[in-house]
């Protein structure tokens, strides 16, 4: 806490109000700005992405492909280093790492730097997303409130968390999954004050996002059929499926991780994961992005989008839709890595909900052919989304609350918690069994 005399308007506000009605109000702004920004955001990535991609050629190669990414990376890099000259890579990390040091304190610039960071990381084709991003601005915009009203640690804590909280919700349109990011994710121990605060940071901001955006959801979907109680066991096989690929990408992303960090040279890692990036979109341009146009494709049933400029674009259906989700599912986490670990500005939680999307069609794709049984892709590639974030993200009941909120299709709320609990089950298995042998 600041020790001089509060300014005027401080005084004056702190007199005639409480603290905890304080808190509301301050979490409520909050909650507009990180709404705010987390509309601006999309809107920069959005037009940056489609200037620079108008030219592309839907043949393949395109060499456009290997520029971009390498150029976002490289560009995001001298951002961060010789412009803002302090680190706001993996946002969500960071602000977690001030929660267990107590320092709640935050620059003013993180408020804004974030955003033109991961606009060029994104909007030049990296294949990850802006949750990261945005929760970092949302935790500045709540940090730096709390240090302007004078508020203590403890608040401060309420505030940075709010913040936090906001611009998942706002990035996601997904109020209940800001809430449980801060519950699963960044652990806070939430009294009633913090609670209040947080839901309604998490409720505004996601309302703001949603005005902004003129009430249209990022993800569409109509499921062709509803729910069939009966295929509750398809569901569960999908569960282990998905929770035995998170296992792998989550391994994997650890080792890149440990590999661009062990790169002392900073041009040279922003190059390597740049390359690396660049080689995966030259085989599926699919991964350009936050992947939501593809993901909503697939959950239409449409996969044309996988093959649309790829290596295997000229292949036959539908092996060639099947061979194509195969090998996007494992080189994805080296594209998200590439894009997230070697100089770029991104989040984590995005790149899970199209792996899982990706996943879930490929787990429909071999049940067809192995029994011949004809499942709901949508439905599957719907399930896969939810358990791969629970899986990837060890955060299942986020996961759940999120997906649905995105979409809006609640009828589907139990196959999604039958595939995000055999999943997360999956995944903590795997994690006892390292600990017991250990």
């Amino acid at each position: 806490m600041i020790s001089h005399t509060p300014p005027g308007f401080v005084r004056w506000v702190k007199a005639r109000i409480s603290p905890a009605p304080l808190i509301f109000i301050l979490a409520f702004i909050t909650g507009l700005g990180a709404g705010a920004c987390a509309y601006a955001l999309k809107e920069m990535i959005r037009h940056i992405s489609k200037w620079l991609t108008a030219g592309l050629d839907s043949s393949w190669p395109d060499w456009m492909l290997v520029a971009l990414p390498v150029a976002g990376i490289v560009l995001t890099g001298i951002f961060v280093r010789y412009i803002l000259r302090h680190d706001i890579t993996h946002g969500v990390s960071r602000i977690i790492g001030r929660l267990r040091n107590k320092d709640y304190t935050m620059r003013t610039s993180s408020i804004w730097s974030p955003m033109i960071a991961s606009t060029i990381t994104l909007g030049f084709g990296g294949s990850a997303g802006a949750e990261g991003p945005i929760a970092y601005v949302g935790a500045g915009i709540g940090s730096n409130l709390a240090r302007w009203m004078q508020l203590t640690p403890d608040q401060m804590k309420i505030l940075l968390g709010c913040g936090a909280a906001a611009g998942i919700a706002g990035i996601f349109k997904s109020p209940v999954g800001g809430f449980l990011f801060t519950l699963e994710v960044l652990r806070m121990e939430l009294v009633t004050i913090s609670v209040m605060g947080v839901l309604t940071a998490t409720i505004t901001a996601a309302t703001t996002a949603y005005m902004l955006s003129g009430f249209t959801p990022d993800i569409a979907f109509a499921p062709a059929s509803s729910f069939d109680p009966a295929m509750t066991g398809w569901f569960l096989a999908l569960g282990v499926f998905i929770g035995l690929y998170a296992l792998y990408y989550s391994s994997m992303m650890t080792v890149m991780q440990r590999l661009y960090n062990s790169i002392s040279n900073p041009w040279l890692r922003n190059l390597s994961g740049g390359l690396i990036l660049a080689v995966a979109l030259m085989m599926f341009p699919a991964l350009y992005g936050e992947g939501y146009t593809v993901i909503t494709s697939l959950l239409a049933g449409d996969a044309s989008p996988l093959l649309k400029g790829s290596v295997l674009q000229s292949g036959g259906m539908p092996m060639a839709l099947t061979a194509a989700a195969a090998l996007i599912v494992a080189i994805k986490t080296f594209a998200t890595s590439a894009s997230n670990s070697a100089g770029g500005v991104a989040g984590d939680f995005a790149p899970t909900l199209f792996a899982g999307a990706v996943g879930g069609l490929l787990f429909a794709s071999l049940v067809r052919i192995v029994t011949g049984v004809e499942l709901p892709a949508g439905q599957m590639v719907y399930a896969g989304m939810a358990g791969m974030m629970a899986g990837a993200v060890r955060a299942p009941l986020m996961a759940l609350f999120l997906t649905v909120e995105m979409t809006g299709r609640y009828e589907f709320f139990f196959p999604l918690l039958v595939a995000t609990a055999v999943s997360f089950g999956i995944v903590r298995l795997r994690n006892l069994r390292s600990f017991i042998i250990a």
